[in-house]
């Protein structure tokens, strides 16, 4: 599981221009011309953002002819998606950049008072709804 791709994936498709590029290419192929007339965007506009999409290798582009067809690689999505729950599923103390965290999880002190805070205002809120 490479994280760096898992960031550059998801930072790709997490633009709202790209990501409405990405459920456009759900529907089926698109040339850049049609997706620029459906989004209502220029075609400069919309190649650069299939550029970012296909360096990623989430989208496909298929050449016929003159004409140069975009289409969404779903089974990239589903590696995506596989490596994502895989990190997710990752335990905290075998990643290295989480050893900081992981020591202030473990601090039973402070977790206690946070606990404590939260038992505050849980005791606050239900004393003012009886009031």
């Amino acid at each position: 599981m490479d994280k760096k791709k898992l960031y550059r994936a998801f930072k790709a498709i997490g633009e709202p221009t790209r990501l409405k590029i990405v459920k456009m290419l759900a529907q089926g192929s698109f040339c850049v011309c049609e997706l620029s007339e459906y989004l209502d965007m220029l075609q400069p506009r919309i190649s650069q953002h299939l550029k970012i999409l296909k360096d990623e290798g989430l989208v496909r582009e298929n050449r016929e002819s003159y004409w140069v067809y975009y289409s969404l690689d779903k089974e990239a999505f589903h590696r995506l998606w596989h490596d994502f729950m895989a990190y997710l599923d990752t335990d905290l103390k075998t990643l290295g950049e989480f050893e900081e965290v992981v020591k202030r999880m473990e601090n039973k002190v402070c977790n206690q008072r946070i606990r404590d805070t939260k038992i505050k205002k849980m005791q606050n809120k239900l004393s003012g709804e009886q009031n």
